[in-house]
């Protein structure tokens, strides 16, 4: 690989169900490595007074969020379905890609969950459906006891940590070196610049 990319995503988040879904696919053909860091954006959202998604805060800016949803995932092929609860709790399934990531399963297992969530509605914090989805991603159910890891738990924390410290404030992120870049929209410059074009 000529280049790496770190990729920061919230399983709650909407428009990282965009990037996991074609990420890997367009950074092979960039030749860069994808490094993948689930995170939690509660953490993030607190220190700015918000007790929920600014889609929820902002109905305006909410509306628009689903009516771009269906769009793209239209345009791109993806199923799409609105979840009844938004933001869902990500906490346990961000605790299980990192178990996941230890076995080199967490892209599979990443694209599994949302499109749990994103694709058919399902609520991620159910462990009857994370099961299935470590199922359909190659691993075994058993790694569900690894939600309840200290090791695991405080993984994610130091990994949230480390988003803040790098500025991050929504998700999907990505990072190339110093450089940051927000939003499902911005994967592509994200990667050139993580290929070596000058930016």
């Amino acid at each position: 690989m000529t280049g790496r990319i770190t990729f920061w995503f919230e399983f709650a988040s909407s428009y990282s169900y965009l990037s996991v879904m074609r990420i890997g696919e367009l950074a092979a053909a960039r030749n860069v490595a994808v490094t993948w860091k689930p995170f939690l954006l509660g953490p993030i959202f607190a220190a700015q007074g918000w007790d929920t998604s600014p889609f929820n805060i902002y109905p305006a800016k909410g509306r628009y969020m689903w009516r771009d949803m269906e769009r793209t995932c239209a345009a791109r092929g993806l199923p799409f379905c609105r979840p009844q609860v938004f933001p869902q709790n990500g906490l346990m399934a961000a605790r299980l890609a990192l178990a996941a990531a230890e076995e080199d399963r967490i892209e599979a297992f990443a694209k599994t969950v949302f499109q749990a969530q994103f694709g058919a509605g399902a609520d991620i914090a159910r462990e009857a459906i994370l099961k299935d989805c470590l199922r359909q991603s190659g691993l075994d159910a058993a790694l569900m006891q690894c939600t309840q890891n200290s090791a695991i738990k405080s993984a994610l924390r130091a990994q949230t940590n480390e988003a803040i410290a790098a500025g991050i404030f929504g998700a999907p992120s990505f990072t190339s070196g110093a450089e940051l870049f927000w939003g499902d929209d911005r994967l592509e410059q994200a990667l050139d610049h993580a290929a070596g074009a000058v930016i």
